[in-house]
């Protein structure tokens, strides 16, 4: 007996609502300590998670057993999961939610599901996002604390702002002639011109009022990338918190200056797979041999050299807005004017990508700089601006190529601006930089990124830059010109040198 209930067990899902052709044999599982009663006639086979993960986490399956007729619309069919508290928004003949650890059912009448409502689990169906968005234009209110049953007309703009800026103008122009098509059969021809209106206005053609910072920046005509703004927030709020390091520069001799540039030039290239060995580097940039077969790698550590040497030229950090963008493009320019197919000193007309970062869409260039730039604005200690403005550029990737070295040549700016270290990003320590910046692009790790770069301005600052060759030796030695993977591979990484 007890084997056959066993197996019968297994054969259960891991939360499932009860009926009476299984009631007896739940009700001697729950005794023997196999399932537990978690809400009125539900029950689960996980004894140890709380409630409302098992419920959230199973949301789908269990909406059909209450509502074998459901159709999912409402603010759920656009935001495609629960609402924050638990809600979720259906069409069915039922007429009392059902409330659930961690998730309430909350059904209301309305027109059947259309052809075009896509099938779902178990016999449910969910609204095609035409459907979704006119049922979202209907207006409600959150009764009793809980939130409302659309999206708000700020929710709204911020939603169509995020399809705009994963499409293009063709993917909106397509929601709204969908949207026609099917307004009148489910009787939503009032919802489909507040729709028509409000596409309208994102896209140009309309005067519409906007509600949200997304949608009032694209009436302006500088739309924004909100996702970034949230990083740069994020960053801003993490440095706050921080204690500034102060690690001064001014005492370092012309000679060590130079040297520094040299080896900023050199590693901020091969970073970006401009390769070449150190005495080949040293004839470009102090010799002028400029190699037949590489002419323009050669150029882009030469150009990168003469910018980041020139000390007058680097301590200069913008005034306002248009000083930024304009120091920014013409650095770039400096260091790419030998690859015009790369349009120098000119934002980027396609979008661009580093492995799986896709980094800010070409018309969200100059709104996003400048909500960054905004940002930067309210940053004290020169380390914690510079870092700032190494994200921002980085992020936002303006350039067809060349950012990395931008970013970088923008961040060590701000540093010799206010008389203090450089920060170098030597070859083993790439494999760090780049895992930091990535895990701050994707998952605002602020605290690491920060390390990185705090760490890399405290080593450029141990190395003794006066003379050339014992700065090199310095350099051998601390593994600074090892390949990043081969250094894992064998166990090293970027030390600070021993005295």
């Amino acid at each position: 007996m007890v084997k056959k209930l066993s197996v019968s067990l297994d054969r259960l899902p891991e939360v499932f609502v009860s009926n009476k052709d299984m009631a007896s044999t739940v009700s001697k599982a729950v005794q023997a300590g196999r399932l537990r009663k978690i809400a009125s006639r539900l029950y689960t086979s996980n004894l140890t998670e709380v409630p409302e993960k098992i419920v959230k986490r199973n949301w789908y399956a269990l909406l059909k057993e209450y509502f074998p007729d459901a159709l999912i619309t409402d603010r759920t069919a656009l935001e495609n999961r629960p609402a924050a508290d638990g809600s979720v928004f259906i069409i069915s003949a039922g007429t009392r939610d059902v409330v659930l650890p961690g998730i309430t059912f909350r059904p209301r009448p309305g027109p059947p599901p259309l052809d075009s409502d896509r099938p779902f689990l178990g016999g449910i169906r969910l609204c095609s996002a035409p459907r979704a968005w006119l049922e979202n234009m209907r207006p409600s209110r959150s009764h009793g604390g809980a939130v409302s049953r659309t999206l708000s007309k700020v929710e709204l703009e911020e939603q169509l702002d995020w399809l705009l800026r994963q499409g293009d103008e063709k993917s909106l122009n397509a929601l709204r002639d969908d949207a026609r098509a099917i307004s009148r059969p489910i009787g939503l021809e009032a919802e489909f011109k507040k729709l028509d209106e409000l596409i309208g206005a994102f896209l140009g053609t309309r005067e519409a009022k906007m509600e949200s910072n997304v949608g009032r920046a694209r009436k302006k005509g500088s739309p924004y990338d909100p996702d970034r703004l949230n990083l740069f927030v994020a960053l801003f709020e993490e440095l706050r918190a921080l204690a500034p390091n102060t690690r001064p520069a001014e005492r370092m001799s012309e000679p060590a200056k130079t040297h520094l540039a040299f080896f900023e030039a050199y590693f901020s290239n091969y970073i970006e797979g401009t390769e070449f060995l150190v005495e080949e580097a040293v004839n470009i940039v102090f010799n002028g041999f400029i190699p037949k077969d590489r002419p323009e790698d050669a150029h882009d550590v030469l150009g990168t050299y003469r910018i980041v040497s020139d000390q007058k030229d680097m301590a200069r950090t913008p005034r306002d807005f248009d000083s930024f963008v304009s120091l920014l493009k013409s650095r770039h320019a400096g260091f790419m004017e030998w690859r015009p197919d790369k349009r120098p000193w000119q934002f980027k007309t396609q979008g661009n990508q580093a492995g799986s970062t896709v980094f800010v869409a070409p018309d969200l260039v100059l709104g996003t700089l400048e909500k960054g730039f905004e940002i930067y604005r309210g940053i004290g200690p020169a380390l914690h601006r510079a870092i700032f403005m190494m994200l921002l550029v980085s992020e936002v990737h303006p350039f067809a190529d060349g950012n990395g070295r931008a970013a970088r040549i923008m961040m060590n700016a701000e540093l010799v601006a206010e008389g203090e270290q450089k920060i170098i990003i030597p070859t083993v320590y790439r494999n760090n930089y780049l895992s930091a910046l990535k895990a701050m692009s994707h998952s605002g790790k602020c605290p690491a990124f920060i390390r990185v770069l705090d760490f890399a301005q405290k080593y450029t600052g141990a190395i003794r830059w006066d003379d050339f060759d014992h700065a090199r030796a310095e350099l051998q030695a601390t593994n600074a010109f090892m390949d990043a993977n081969e250094a894992e591979d064998q166990g090293f990484r970027l030390v600070l040198p021993s005295r």
